[in-house]
């Protein structure tokens, strides 16, 4: 069977996001005066075969672990579709 993994890859609430200030304050610039804040990550989409959507969902965390995030600086969230 066929899942399909979305991962979401956001820095800490407590890292600093310096992307994210520069585009909250071009927005600013450009009268988008009720944007508060902006924090900018990571979307990703793993097509995975597995016999359950548990499995996919083992294999998906596995893989932020060791390559896609990087758990000091990042949080992930995954979603499993299928």
């Amino acid at each position: 069977m066929t899942f399909k993994a979305h991962i979401t890859i956001m820095p800490h609430d407590a890292i600093l996001d310096p992307q994210g200030k520069t585009v909250c304050s071009s927005l600013k610039d450009l009268h988008f005066s009720g944007v508060q804040s902006v924090r900018i990550g990571k979307h990703m989409v793993l097509e995975i075969e597995s016999d359950s959507k548990k499995n996919a969902f083992a294999l998906a965390e596995d893989a932020c672990k060791k390559l896609l995030a990087n758990q000091i600086m990042e949080k992930y969230e995954i979603n499993i579709e299928g």
